[in-house]
Order: C-alpha cells, then sequence, then structure tokens
C-alpha cells in the first residue's frame, strides 16, 4: 500500500514516529501542503513563512540523499490531499497530531471527515507529550515523562512512491503575505537547530538561570530552539534526552541549576500546549468568563502606539523594536508587553495577541494563546501580574544599554532619566519632538486596572467557576508547575490567592 506521510509542524527525519510506521507499510509519499487559508490568517506572518521554507528547503535535500522527493502543494488540505491520493494510489494517510489554531483545528476535522468518507485511513501519532482527548490532569505529567524516556527513533529506510513532481517552494510574495522586514531573523533548518542545541549544552548555557530575564543577556544564554520546536526541526523528545544526558555529566558551576531549569521549560511547553489541546477556544474566549468587570477595547492609538514602539515608556518601547527587528523576545519580556497591553492600556488580548503571533518567528499558539490570557488576567486561576515598564526597565537593564541600542532618539537623555524621560528637566525642549511623551501615567493606569481584574474576583460565582477550570487544566502536584498546579488546600479563597 502506498502510504502518505503528511507533514505539518515535523519538518525532519529523525525521531519522527509517522515517517517510522509509515516505512513499515509500504512505498511513502511525504508531502507539505501550505494551505492560503492558514497562512492568510491574522497569526501568520512573512517571517514566520520564510523560517519554514528554509526548513522546507534542507528537509528536501535530506529526503532527496535518501532517495525520496518532498511533494509541495499549495491549496486547501482536503483538494490536495485528495488529489494526491487519487493519482498514486493512496490507501493510507499517517501525520502527526497537530494542536495549532482554531483554522488547523477545523481544517483537521474536514479531512477527517473526508478520509472517512472515501475510505482513506487517517492515523494520527503524538509526537509530544501532549495527550489527545485527555480525560484528566491525574497522572498527565507521568504520562509525559514516559513518552519523553521513550526512545528516539533513526531515520527510516524509506522506498518511494514513484513519478511524483516535487513542485516548487511558494515564496511570501506568491502567497500574498504582506511584507514584513525581519533584518535579525533565525534562520530554519535543522542543521541550524542542532547547532544551537549543542552551543546551548556545551558553552552558552551556563548561565541560563541567571541570564534568562534580561533582554542582554537573554538572546545569548537562552536555547534559542524555540522556532526549531515550534516547526519540528527538532523533536522534544530528542532535546530532553540530549539535555538529560548532559545532566548525567555531572557538568559543573551553575550547569546543574541550568539544565534542571531548562528541563523545567521544555515540560511547561507540553503543559500549556496540553491547554490549548483541552479548549481550542482559548485562542478567542475568556478562559474565565467573569475575568474582566468591563470589556477591553481596541483603541487604533493605543493599540499602534504600542505595536510600533511609541508609548513613550522606553523600556517597553526597546522590546517591542528588538522584537520586531528579531522576531524574539525573552519569556519575561513577553509577559511584560503583554500586561502592559491589557492592564495599563486596557487593549483587547485577542488584538494584541494576534499582532504578537505575527511577530513571533517561534509562534507555537498551544504556548502563546494561553500565556496571553495568563498575562492578561483572564485565566482566573493566576495571580495578575502586572508589570511596571519602568521597575523592569531597572532590574533588567539598569545600565539603559539595551534602551539607547533600540531606542536611539532618547541619546541625549542622562542616564539618570533615561528610564524616565519625562522627569528630565530639558525634555520638553529637547526630547519630545523626535519621542512622544507617555500615553498613560503608569500608576494611574496600574491601579485602575488593579481594582477592576481584583473587584471581579469577589464574587462566590467567580471562585465556583476559578475551581473548575483549576480541575481541568492546572498540573497536580508537580515542582516543576509551581506557578500553575492545583493548590493543596481545595478552597476557593486558597485557590484566589496561591500564586496558581
Amino acid at each position: 500500500m502506498n502510504v502518505l506521510v503528511w507533514l505539518k509542524r515535523d519538518l525532519r527525519l529523525a525521531d519522527h514516529p509517522a515517517l517510522t510506521l509509515a516505512a513499515g507499510i509500504g512505498p511513502v509519499l511525504p508531502v507539505h501542503v501550505v494551505e492560503p487559508s492558514v497562512w492568510s490568517g491574522p497569526d501568520a506572518s512573512a517571517r514566520q513563512w520564510a523560517f519554514v521554507a528554509e526548513c522546507l528547503e534542507e528537509l528536501r535535500a535530506d529526503l532527496a540523499a535518501l532517495g525520496l522527493p518532498l511533494v509541495v502543494r499549495v491549496g486547501e488540505a482536503v483538494e490536495v490531499l485528495a488529489r494526491l491520493c487519487r493519482q498514486h494510489r493512496i490507501g493510507c494517510i499517517i501525520s502527526h497530531e497537530e494542536t495549532g489554531n482554531l483554522a488547523t483545528y477545523a481544517r483537521d476535522r474536514a479531512v477527517a471527515a473526508w478520509a472517512k468518507g472515501s475510505g482513506i485511513r487517517w492515523t494520527e501519532l503524538p509526537q509530544s507529550g501532549v495527550v489527545r482527548r485527555l480525560a484528566s490532569r491525574d497522572g498527565w505529567a507521568a504520562a509525559r515523562d514516559g513518552f519523553m524516556a521513550a526512545p528516539l527513533l533513526p531515520v527510516p529506510a524509506m522506498a518511494a512512491v514513484p513519478g511524483v513532481e516535487p513542485g516548487q517552494i511558494p515564496t511570501a510574495r506568491s502567497l500574498k503575505l504582506p511584507d514584513d522586514p525581519c533584518p535579525h531573523r533565525q534562520l530554519g533548518g535543522r542543521q541550524r537547530g542542532l547547532d544551537l542545541l549543542d552551543s546551548f549544552l556545551t558553552r552558552r548555557g551556563e548561565p541560563y538561570r541567571s541570564a534568562m530575564s534580561s533582554p542582554l543577556s537573554a538572546e545569548r544564554a537562552c536555547s534559542r530552539l524555540s522556532a526549531h520546536l515550534a516547526w519540528g526541526t527538532l523533536s522534544v523528545r530528542e532535546v530532553v534526552q540530549a539535555a538529560a544526558a548532559r545532566q548525567a555529566g555531572r557538568p559543573g558551576g551553575r550547569w546543574g541549576g541550568a539544565l534542571a531549569s531548562f528541563q523545567s521549560r521544555l515540560a511547561w511547553r507540553d503543559h500549556f500546549i496540553q491547554k490549548l489541546e483541552d479548549q481550542p477556544s482559548i485562542e478567542t474566549q475568556d478562559l474565565h468568563p467573569l475575568a474582566i468587570p468591563r470589556p477591553r477595547d481596541s483603541d487604533p492609538v493605543r493599540l499602534a502606539a504600542w505595536a510600533t514602539g511609541e508609548t513613550g515608556l522606553p523600556f517597553l518601547d526597546a522590546c517591542l523594536r528588538y522584537l520586531r527587528a528579531t522576531g524574539w523576545l525573552n519569556f519575561r519580556m513577553r509577559a511584560m508587553v503583554t500586561s502592559v497591553a491589557s492592564y495599563h492600556l486596557w487593549l483587547d488580548w485577542r488584538v494584541t495577541g494576534q499582532h504578537l503571533a505575527r511577530q513571533f518567528t517561534d509562534y507555537e499558539p498551544g504556548i502563546h494563546w494561553p500565556q496571553v490570557q495568563m498575562q492578561s488576567g483572564t485565566t482566573g486561576i493566576n495571580i495578575p501580574r502586572i508589570y511596571n515598564p519602568v521597575k523592569q526597565g531597572k532590574d533588567q537593564d539598569p545600565t539603559g544599554a539595551f534602551i539607547r541600542a533600540w531606542v536611539p532618539e532618547l541619546a541625549p537623555v542622562p542616564d539618570v532619566f533615561l528610564h524616565e524621560p519625562w522627569k528630565w528637566p530639558e525634555a520638553r525642549r529637547l526630547l519630545f519632538r523626535r519621542y512622544p511623551e507617555p500615553i498613560i501615567d503608569i500608576a494611574t493606569a496600574a491601579r485602575t486596572a488593579r481594582e477592576a481584574i481584583w473587584s471581579a474576583r469577589k464574587t462566590p460565582a467567580f471562585a465556583a467557576q476559578a475551581a473548575r477550570i483549576v480541575q481541568r487544566h492546572a498540573s497536580r502536584a508537580d515542582p516543576r508547575f509551581v506557578n500553575d498546579r492545583t493548590p493543596r488546600r481545595q478552597s476557593h479563597a486558597a485557590q484566589l490567592t496561591l500564586d496558581l
């Protein structure tokens, strides 16, 4: 039987359960479908496609070395798959389970209906610790760890389905993606991912635990594997096992703490993707319907100032400009830019979340949307964290080096006023013609948001709904998830005061 392997966010050959299964059934046709309906979505961008196209080019070369084509087709999945199955006598499709956005969720349902009606067997396999149709979070962490401990799968020997035209890998312009300059974007392809993994585990990662919070140090000290994990040039399992092998060598210095923290972050990755897997509506609906007492808006002036890094708050603006130029931002700063947008500016998290999704080369819906809600105060089970962008700047950029690099308009401002240039006596005369005054008063905006959020949490109905969310989505008693786990005490009051 000829087997079609539908490649999605799994652009590699090694540790690939779908390819391994297909190789044991019959000749294999590896296919990647470029779907216009997905790439025209509000969370897609040319910088993401550029990374994916580079991954596809390398994957095509790796498959060619094995005597197989990488077939690339532009079109909607049902139409493309139906045509290929008809033309090449395909009786079986194998792919990995994907936890994507609502568009890919609807697409997979349509493919499942077509396959059933056409007599095509479609088999989906897990490629991470995320469990489809999970009945309960009880025991989830142990199951996830078991998956990560299983042996890595070698690149299988495969026979090719003959006579298939590979097709061209399209350009961003042909996909009608808007221009998206990103001069410092990470490059795609498995070899670059492997190089990053090696350099992180042998050289760059030692200060990881202490250096991950500042954008100055995080760029080098973080693994920078997020885009490769998001698009599957590396499997999560091979990264987990590579880190475990490094831990087993008992490296000295700060390595022990760094590697433990890194493993915890990898576990958090699956933990958050599991939330979107269990509840796809997290992309568009408040997880806790009573979390926000008054609607947030999408004021175009505030939204544009935030998105372009023109808020008049230097550290916040530097982070947003850096993100635009690189396609990446360290985790703490992602939390801060989201928090300021949702609390201080009171913008709708769906709109700011879509902007950030387009900016992130490493956009992973299962991490992105639960985290956007978490940092926007809409989960109902996490303590609201209203980041002060001035304090964050002083903590994470004490010398002002990051601000000066990304907000050059502030060059004449003395160091002592750099984080709050509006306090500089010469600001009105020398500065505000080139850099805006703050669009908000930080203290007033934070106080207003805090009062609104906590007023919503005082009602009995809020606590009852929060308890249901905890039962469905919070991890159990696992030290890796200290900020997002079921509280030991089950009273509703405790659930609202613990740092969930």
